[in-house]
Parts: structure tokens; C-alpha cells; sequence
């Protein structure tokens, strides 16, 4: 129980009480303002990721010609056209000191696309899929799919077309585990499975 005498102790060093109360609130503050310069790369790349997302999605599938297959075109009578249904990985972009989504030009990145014609299963489904660098200068964003031709194999093409330090993270690395289930997850639903 609490005596007259330690209570007019506490009460007399309250203002140690309050002086530890403000230390610790100053160090909370500037722990929260230091992490928020951190967080601020990961939420522009949640950005990037959602504008590329959004852009590639939005590209008619009739407008695809990729490893020689050609995407399902315009609706045709009584059925709507496909969705297109993306998974984006951020490798970099340019330049890399940006630090509002207005600033970055230049995205470089993997896409895995599926055409989700209604009822087609993910396995049978019409896919784009590769390294994409995307021009975010210009409205809407200018998309360049790295592919190979009859002269030039898909590597060489890689390494003319992405800066070095993304060229060995474009050959080795595709999306994600979360990234990969969100796709499978939204593809299904848009082709009614």
C-alpha cells in the first residue's frame, strides 16, 4: 500500500517522471522519422510496381506477338475481350537517386502475363513473359520487351538493351512467391475459374 510518505516522494520527483516521458517520446520520434526516410524507397517501388502492373495490363492482347504466339484479338460477338493479367518484378530504375514516382524515367523490370480467356486454365493460357524496361517519360508509358531474333540470341539482346547491373538479376530471377500467388490468384478470377 501506498503510504502518505512515498506518495509525497513520488510526487515530489514527478518532474523526473516527466523528464524520462519526453526522453522516451524524443527517441520514439526520431526513430519513426529515420525509418520513414528508409520506407520511402520500398513504398516508391510499391508504386512502380503497381503503375507497371496497371500499364501492362491495359495493353490490348491483340497488340502481342510474343515467342510466336499471337494473343487473342478483338471481342467477338457475344464474348468480351480477355483480360490481361500481370505479375511484375522491379529489377531497378533510372535514376536510381529518384524518390518520387514523377522522377523515374526509366523502369527496368520482368512481367509474366496471362491472357485470361474465360474458363482457359493458367496452364493453357496465352503468356507474355520476360525482362521489360518501361519508359515512364512519356503518357502512357512506352513498353520494350526484351526478346531474341533470328540474329541476335536473347542474352546478347539483354545485355544491349538493360545496364550491367541488372543483367545478371534479369537471367536468374522472375517473380516472387507473393507476387507469383497474386497473379495465379487474380488470373483465375477473371477467367471465371
Amino acid at each position: 500500500m501506498f503510504s502518505r510518505q512515498s506518495f509525497a516522494g513520488w510526487y515530489q520527483n514527478r518532474f523526473v517522471w516527466v523528464a524520462a516521458i519526453l526522453t522516451l517520446t524524443a527517441g520514439a520520434v526520431v526513430l519513426t522519422n529515420s525509418a520513414g526516410s528508409e520506407a520511402e524507397p520500398t513504398d516508391l517501388r510499391t508504386r512502380i510496381m503497381a503503375r507497371m502492373r496497371s500499364t501492362l495490363e491495359q495493353v490490348d492482347p491483340g497488340q502481342h506477338h510474343h515467342a510466336g504466339h499471337d494473343a487473342p484479338h478483338a471481342a467477338t460477338e457475344g464474348r468480351t475481350k480477355p483480360a490481361v493479367i500481370c505479375g511484375v518484378r522491379v529489377y531497378g530504375h533510372e535514376p536510381a537517386e529518384a524518390t518520387a514516382l514523377a522522377d523515374v524515367r526509366t523502369v527496368y523490370g520482368f512481367r509474366l502475363c496471362g491472357i485470361a480467356e474465360q474458363k482457359r486454365p493458367w496452364d493453357w493460357a496465352v503468356k507474355l513473359v520476360g525482362p521489360v524496361i518501361m519508359d515512364m517519360s512519356i503518357e502512357p508509358p512506352g513498353i520494350r520487351a526484351v526478346e531474341a531474333s533470328a540474329d541476335v540470341a536473347f542474352v546478347d539482346r539483354l545485355r544491349e538493351m538493360f545496364p550491367q547491373k541488372y543483367v545478371e538479376q534479369a537471367r536468374e530471377e522472375a517473380l516472387t512467391g507473393p507476387e507469383m500467388a497474386d497473379l495465379r490468384r487474380r488470373y483465375d478470377a477473371a477467367a471465371g475459374l
